[in-house]
């Protein structure tokens, strides 16, 4: 088994933005410590929620740079770096790794997509490039495509494939991954709602949306079932489905955006083609955040 990435809970982190759209680091930097001093175990910078794909080169690679500085080794970076384009990827990778990323996360290649021979080959590309660990990301929702079972424990032979975020939704997908996989490398839940179906079949952590506003309650969901208190973990699970739920009201990350915003955080507008939330959806939102005491 291969050393562990993380174990617990991580933030796939917002990006802050200005009113003109630029990033507000300042913010971010707030934003990370607040989630360290919450017990948050690592920071994924970059990702979907971090709305990766609207950056430029240069935005993406100094956000990672901006978040290993301010971590300073006191949680992992996780630094999300997938691609449809290998070689793109590859660059990507690389340049994460210079800037002090403790990990990447990789997608699946979407939209052109690919076969499972080509996934292996993707993976094994960006793998062969670096010295650091790697988490595959299957969120097929997303991608229009899954990685199957085989093809993940082809890829776990690999040195540098330490891990998987799964986000299909499809318990019966991932009890088959970890009976067949959960040797070689770990796994994690990538959808908030999962937590502790996942972890009872042997997860290690969560890649959390939902630590945005509740970093603590995450954290200590995570902890009780590595604990193998399932009992207080379904509690908070059960507890917190309604705002898990509408934190993903409309395309995330606008409803993560839009909570920090009414928590008092400078999040900022999201990029287009992603948009302002419905004031209809807004007033749920905010339902759901006095409900759990969290504002007025």
């Amino acid at each position: 088994m291969k050393n562990t990435i993380f174990t617990g809970s991580a933030i796939a982190i917002i990006t802050p933005m200005n009113a003109d759209g630029s990033i507000n680091y300042d913010e971010l930097g707030r934003l990370i410590d607040f989630q360290i001093d919450n017990s948050t175990d690592a920071i994924v910078i970059c990702g979907t929620t971090g709305e990766a794909s609207t950056m430029t080169d240069e935005e993406h690679i100094e956000c990672i740079r901006y978040t290993v500085e301010r971590a300073a080794g006191r949680v992992p970076v996780i630094a999300g770096t997938g691609s449809n384009d290998t070689a793109y990827a590859v660059k990507l990778s690389k340049e994460a790794e210079a800037v002090g990323a403790d990990g990447l996360l990789l997608v699946t290649p979407y939209y052109n997509k690919t076969t499972q021979k080509g996934l292996i080959g993707h993976f094994t590309a960006v793998a062969d490039a670096v010295n650091i660990p790697i988490i595959l990301y299957n969120i097929p929702g997303r991608t229009g495509m899954s990685i199957e079972v085989g093809t993940v424990k082809k890829l776990a032979e690999h040195r540098n494939i330490a891990a998987i975020k799964e986000a299909s939704g499809n318990i019966s997908y991932t009890a088959k991954l970890i009976a067949e996989c959960g040797d070689m490398i770990d796994v994690y839940s990538g959808n908030d709602d999962m937590i502790v179906p996942i972890m009872s079949l042997g997860g290690k952590g969560v890649i959390s949306v939902l630590s945005h506003v509740i970093p603590k309650e995450t954290h200590d969901m995570v902890q009780y079932c590595l604990d193998n208190n399932f009992a207080e973990a379904t509690k908070l699970q059960i507890d917190y489905l309604d705002l898990i739920n509408d934190l993903f009201i409309e395309v995330n990350p606008i409803p993560a955006k839009e909570a920090m915003n009414m928590l008092g955080w400078n999040a900022g507008p999201c990029r287009m083609p992603l948009c302002e939330m419905t004031q209809e959806h807004k007033d749920v939102l905010r339902a759901a955040l006095v409900k759990h005491g969290l504002i007025k």
